[in-house]
């Protein structure tokens, strides 16, 4: 987990062990606000609403997609296993930091009781899903570019997009490294009079690693957001000359209206998942660019632990927009997840009326009864 008071520390300092000495510019005690603290229970009943909200979406919705995909060699094409592994991304959103954001923010109020081992994996296969997730979204946009834009040249094939995933997942896994390397549990000291003793999951970088942990933030800011968002915007810029600005010579059939309605349909899914990564990742770079760079501006802030998971929640939240986006709004996607789900229902019905048969026949491409 990341620790949203993070600033480099020195270990050997006694006073990191209480509380109130932790951090130069954040002390839990003053922004948490206490247990009885109105602002900080009604964040967090907003916080655990979006994270289920999460879970049931993401989960579901990808699990099933994946599911689907898996299922069938009907929607084996580039443009579906890219949306395909973007679900998987997403789905893991769902599955691993969601459950443990609920459980250690929500439920707990900060207090981690899963251990030093499952405090680094945690943070670990959050930071490689949310990498992956924005890396895809940059391939996916890349693909669209090259296909619209310049349609007679050969398409990347199965082979080449099975590659171009698996460099997509190494990176991510490498450049997510620090992030296990670097969390731990910490013990701190009670604090405002309340008994006993927390343990927290945090990201801690020692003070001799100050320089390097900046840089490390700033290149994963330029790598995970500028450079994605930068990427994104020029290539969808340039489809959107394409289809709507540019005059197509010749008479043009129904069928070429077709396909370019289908394009155009494609493109707005495209800025509107364009539009919400920039709404959802945008404050949560700002908090975390504030929190390295300017942290006496945080002072001013009673509940700064409180906004840094409001802002976390809303960036993941983002995986909402990409499974309502790619799985329900494309109407290839929603429809054979529907037909696949029909044919499950089918298959494991005890008896078949004469309609259902013919229905399930319909559905795997064979010829139905007459009636």
């Amino acid at each position: 987990m990341d620790d949203p008071c993070r600033t480099s520390v020195d270990l050997s300092d006694p006073s990191v062990r209480n509380l109130s000495g932790w951090g130069g510019n954040c002390d839990y005690g003053e922004v948490l606000g206490g247990p009885g603290d109105g602002a900080n229970i009604a964040i967090r009943a907003f916080i655990g609403m979006v994270l289920v909200a999460i879970m049931l979406i993401c989960g579901l919705g990808n699990g099933l997609f994946v599911w689907a995909l898996a299922s069938s060699r009907q929607l084996c094409s580039v443009s579906s296993l890219l949306i395909a592994n973007l679900a998987v991304s997403d789905l893991l959103v769902a599955l691993v930091c969601c459950p443990f954001e609920m459980h250690y923010y929500v439920l707990r109020d900060l207090s981690w009781i899963f251990g030093q081992v499952m405090c680094s994996a945690v943070s670990y296969l959050r930071s490689v899903s949310l990498y992956v997730s924005t890396d895809t979204l940059m391939v996916i946009a890349i693909d669209r570019y090259l296909v619209i834009v310049y349609p007679l040249r050969p398409r990347m094939s199965i082979q080449k997009a099975w590659c171009v995933l698996a460099v997509t997942w190494t990176l991510s896994l490498l450049v997510a490294l620090p992030s296990a390397y670097f969390s731990t549990q910490t013990m701190f000291d009670s604090f405002h009079g309340s008994p006993g003793q927390k343990i927290y999951c945090v990201q801690i970088w020692t003070a001799d690693k100050a320089t390097l942990y900046k840089s490390y933030f700033l290149f994963l800011f330029v790598a995970q957001f500028l450079i994605p968002v930068l990427a994104m915007s020029g290539c969808y810029t340039r489809i959107c000359q394409e289809l709507w600005l540019k005059h197509l010579p010749g008479v043009q059939t129904l069928q070429v209206q077709g396909q370019l309605r289908a394009r155009r349909r494609t493109m707005l899914v495209l800025l509107g998942i364009l539009a919400t990564f920039v709404l959802c990742w945008a404050p949560y770079y700002s908090y975390t660019i504030i929190r390295d760079f300017f942290p006496r501006l945080l002072l001013r802030v009673t509940h700064s632990v409180s906004l840094y998971y409001l802002v976390e929640c809303i960036a993941m939240s983002n995986s909402i927009m990409n499974t309502v986006f790619f799985i329900f709004a494309k109407r290839k996607a929603g429809r054979y997840l529907c037909r696949s789900l029909l044919r499950c229902c089918l298959r494991w019905s005890p008896t078949l009326t004469p309609e259902q048969m013919n229905v399930q026949n319909h559905l795997a491409g064979q010829p139905t009864a007459r009636q």
